[in-house]
Order: C-alpha cells, then structure tokens, then sequence
C-alpha cells in the first residue's frame, strides 16, 4: 500500500476530495430512512398529502445531490488513479531501460510487458475503486448501524451480528483468493512468454513442422490457467450467496423481533422500514466492500509484482570525478591495461589479463571462438559494467569519468543481432541523431554500403520499416545498424559481428568505406570470420577469456596456433598450398 501512496502523494488534492464526496454522498444517503420513517409515521399516518408531497421533494432533492456528489468523487479518484498509474509506468519504464542485457535476458521479455500493461491496469483500477470506497463502505455500514441505534437501541444487537459475520465471510475469502491471483499473474507470464517465442519463432516452427506441439503446449498453459481462474470464481462466487444469506437471516430475525415492539407501541410502522431499510444499505455496501476487497487484492498481488520490478537494482557502476587526460601526442583513443572482469552471479572471470591500445583511424580485428569474451570488450568499453582489475580509458581518461550521455557521444557499438524499430529509415537512422539532414543520412547510408538498395525503394528514406525490419533482409538489417551507428560520427566504433549476413564482396567494400571515414575513427570488428579482421592494424585473439595472440596478421600466423587454427579452418586452400 506504501506503494501506491508514494504516488498518489503528488495528487494529494483528487486523493482527498473523492473519498470527501463520496462521505457527502453517504451522509445523504443515510438520511433517507428517516426522511421515509416521517414520511410514513407523519404523513400517511395522518392523511397529510402535503407532508408526503414535501417528504417526496426532500428525497428527490437528497437523490440529486448525492449524484452530483458522486460523480464529483469518482471524477477525482478516476483523475487520480490515471495520473499515479501513469507516473508509476513512467518510472518502472526508466528503470526497466537502466538494467543491462543480462537482466533484461533473465526476467524476461513476457515478465516486462505483463507488468506495463495487465498489473499497472489493476493498480489503476485498485486505485480507483479505493479512493471510491474504502471511507463510504465502511461509513454506511458503521453509520447504518449507529442510526439503527437512534431509531432502537435494542435491533443494534442484531445489526452488530450481521456486519461480524458479514466481515467473517469477506475477510475468509479474501485470505483464500490472494494466493490464487498471485498465481495467475505468474501463469499469465508464462502465456505471454510462449505466445512471444511462439511468434517471433513462427519461421522455425513452421520449418520443423511443430505447429501441433506448440498448439498443444499452448492449450496445457491455458488449461492450467483456466483451472486456476475457475478454483479463484468457485471462492469468490460464495460471496454474494452467504452475504445475502447473513443479511436475510438477520433482516427476518429484525422482523420478528419488531413484530412484538410494532404490537406493543414501542416501534412505529415508519420505525421498523427504517430499520428494514438501513439493513438493505449495509447488504448493499457490504456487496460493494466484498467485490471492492476482491478487487483489491488482485491489485495488490499486481502492486507487489510492480514493486519488484522497481527494487530489482541494476548492476552498481563507479563513477570517478578524476578527468585528467593524458595529452600526449600519440594517446590511444581506446585502451585497455590488465582488464579482468566477471559477470555478477558467476565464480568465472569472463576475461582475464586483456590488454591493448588502439588509436585514431585504426582497425582492430577481435577473433575468438564462441563464449571466448568477445563481446564482453564491448560491454566494459561502454561502461555498462565496472572492471574487477586493470583499466579502460576512453581518450587517455579512464571511463569511470565520463558521463553516460558523454560516452555515447564518443563510442558507437553495433550489436550481434541488426534491430530496426518500426517507422521509417529516417526515424531509424535518427534516433543517433535527431537534427541529421539528408546530407548527414546519405554519407552514414554510403559508407555502410545501404545507399544503393535504400534509393531503389519506393519512398527512398522514408521508406517503412515494419516491427523488427522483417520488410528487410539480415544483410539490408545489419548495414542499416551500422549505417545509424555512423550518423553521430563517433571517436570509437564497434561492430560486434555485424557483417555475419554479408557476403564477402560487399563486406570487403564496408571494411574499406569504413576506413576512409573523413573523421578517422578508431574500429574494433568482432568477428567470426578471419577474413573480415586479415587487414586490421592489430588482431587480438581470444580464447577462454584470456589472450591467446595479438599483433598483426603475419605475427599472428607466425607466433599463435590459435589463430592458425581458426585462419586454415576458414581458408583451408591456403592451407594446402
């Protein structure tokens, strides 16, 4: 609950003025009996057609104010719901894009929507509806009995055994359904996780004939989900049948005792509708507070999860305020001095003992098996984690001094899967740089080999990207990666093996434009392919995390097997010869 009124703080005026009204609201409505009662004991008993005219007016005028009340209040607590669910997203989604890969990876796709959407409507709803209800209910319900007590001290008795066993019933349900919703939330994740897969699989899927397994494991997801959706109905479907059983039993044990009280002049006609009529609001509000209360834990066991979310902390980086640059002449633009890193969570150093340095208008060609560090250079060269030991500087400073917004002005990486966000090429190309014009598009589109086929589409530029680029082909997805890595011109340029879907003619043509960039970047090329790092300026090879080789092609062919192996496994012509 501390959760959601953390939100709700910045709407304090909308948080305070919906439950005031709807306390207006209920003050009127518990005047109605007793405006009735009169109405009966005064006017009718006595023929006054006047008395119950002006009766009647009262009641219509009691009915109209107690509508302007509540939809004043459900205007304020609709306006404040929206506002704390809003921020609430706002926040979850700034501190969902603060997690790194690897967290992102490990809760999951299906996890992150789930939370955005269905929880962050049920807060809303839960919201809502308590800001509505949780003074009126009660107030009815306690206000309902102690009028009961004006009208007669002795049916508050009664009155008090039906709100207990009325809040019995609520409070066994709701302790029985929690658990429940909490479970289906979590069945709910798992859907989505296999309707996500099930989707951007489809290929795969249909490739290998296995429509009717995925089919069959969607329906036992469903199924099971659906079983617990009915054993949570089957609970809360009790609520209404014991609730009006309560409220009857005690509105025939109110009769009966009236009988005698009505019989002996102790209770007026008038008096005893009252009483029938104070017992029908509390059966009405309790059926509200019973709904609202189911209503509520499903809000938050959605809360919870929310929370979650928000208290999962993203990987700690040191910061440094030490900005002395190394301003001599030749100062590496990337450097790297006996990094060791380890992912956190594993016992195993991810790289070890890595060192080089590489300076303006370099290449520097990464090989290496799989699960052999490569990427993990990247990762460390953005500072999206701290080293364990050793160093990394970014233009003879060391990258804890930079900023985030600094170094993604400086470093570009290009990553091992080409993504393209729906829109346009323009608004892809962009996202690098907002105010790019046609001549900054053009020169990034050139230089990664893109302009020839993006000039060939309809609309040039602005041709449609659709969800993920599926309107494009692997190799047009990658140099359209690389093509917005080059729109903010950036110091250091990283291509974690984003020529994998380019054949090697046009692959040897990107490597070449790369090099004659007119502002002289640095490159690292992570690679697979031997062919693609053979005329860098320094090759580092890496196997199991640590160095395996580096210097340049030739040195390496001389002095490190590891390379040799990869190079002959790729070029075994060469081989032979």
């Amino acid at each position: 609950m501390d959760f959601c009124i953390k939100y709700l703080k910045d709407y304090k005026k909308e948080s305070i003025l919906a439950p005031l009204f709807k306390m207006l609201e209920a003050i009127f409505e518990l005047l109605v009996p007793l405006v009735v009662r009169d109405m009966i004991d005064v006017g009718i008993a006595a023929g006054d057609r006047r008395y119950v005219m002006r009766s009647c007016l009262i009641l219509v005028v009691l009915a109209v104010t107690g509508l302007v009340m509540a939809i004043t209040a459900q205007y304020y607590a609709a306006r404040a719901a929206v506002y704390a669910a809003t921020a609430m997203r706002e926040d979850m989604y700034r501190h969902v894009t603060s997690f790194s890969p690897e967290t992102m990876e490990s809760m999951g796709t299906s996890v992150m929507v789930t939370r955005m959407t269905s929880d962050l409507l049920q807060v809303q709803n839960g919201i809502n509806m308590f800001l509505r209800l949780f003074l009126r209910s009660p107030f009815i319900v306690f206000g309902a009995l102690i009028m009961a007590g004006v009208v007669d001290k002795g049916s508050t008795l009664i009155f008090a055994a039906v709100i207990g066993g009325l809040s019995l019933v609520v409070y066994l349900i709701m302790r029985s359904t929690l658990p429940i919703f909490s479970d289906i939330g979590k069945k709910l994740e798992k859907l989505l996780l296999i309707v996500g897969e099930n989707i951007e699989g489809v290929r795969v899927i249909r490739a290998f004939g296995r429509e009717a397994d995925e089919v069959e494991g969607f329906n036992e997801k469903t199924g099971d989900m659906y079983r617990t959706q009915i054993r949570a109905g089957h609970i809360s479907a009790w609520t209404n049948p014991l609730t009006y059983l309560i409220v009857n039993l005690g509105l025939a044990v109110l009769l009966w005792y009236s009988y005698d009280m009505v019989d002996t002049g102790r209770l007026s006609q008038g008096d005893v509708v009252a009483l029938a009529n104070y017992m029908s609001q509390i059966l009405v509000e309790l059926l509200k507070l019973a709904n609202f209360i189911l209503l509520l834990t499903r809000a938050f066991a959605s809360a919870a999860r929310i929370r979650a979310v928000m208290e999962t902390e993203p990987e700690k980086r040191s910061f440094s305020d030490d900005k002395n640059v190394d301003v001599s002449k030749d100062v590496p633009v990337l450097e790297f001095k006996d990094v060791t890193f380890t992912y956190p969570g594993e016992n195993e150093a991810a790289i070890e003992e890595i060192s080089f340095s590489l300076k303006a208008g370099e290449t520097l060609g990464v090989v290496g098996s799989t699960g052999s560090g490569k990427s993990t250079l990247i990762s460390l060269a953005e500072h999206l984690f701290d080293v364990d030991k050793g160093l990394v500087k970014i233009k003879g400073r060391d990258v804890k001094s930079y900023s985030d917004s600094e170094l993604s002005s400086i470093v570009s990486s290009v990553p091992q899967h080409a993504r393209l966000f729906s829109g346009t090429i323009r608004s892809n190309l962009t996202m690098a740089k907002r105010d790019a014009g046609d001549d900054v598009i053009n020169m990034a589109l050139e230089a990664s080999c893109s302009l020839e086929f993006v000039m060939k589409k309809e609309n040039g530029i602005d041709e449609k990207v659709q969800r993920g680029g599926t309107n494009f082909s692997g190799g047009q997805r990658q140099r359209l990666t690389i093509a917005r890595a080059l729109m903010k011109q950036p110091d250091i340029l990283m291509l974690d093996d984003s020529s994998s879907a380019l054949d090697l003619g046009t692959e040897r043509r990107l490597l070449d434009n790369l090099s004659k960039l007119p502002w002289h970047p640095a490159v690292v090329i992570i690679s697979q392919r031997a062919s693609s790092c053979r005329n860098a300026a320094h090759i580092l090879v890496m196997e199991d995390g640590s160095m395996a080789g580096y210097g340049t092609h030739d040195e390496l062919m001389s002095d490190s097997e590891v390379y040799r192996e990869i190079y002959h496994a790729q070029f075994p012509e060469e081989d032979e010869t």
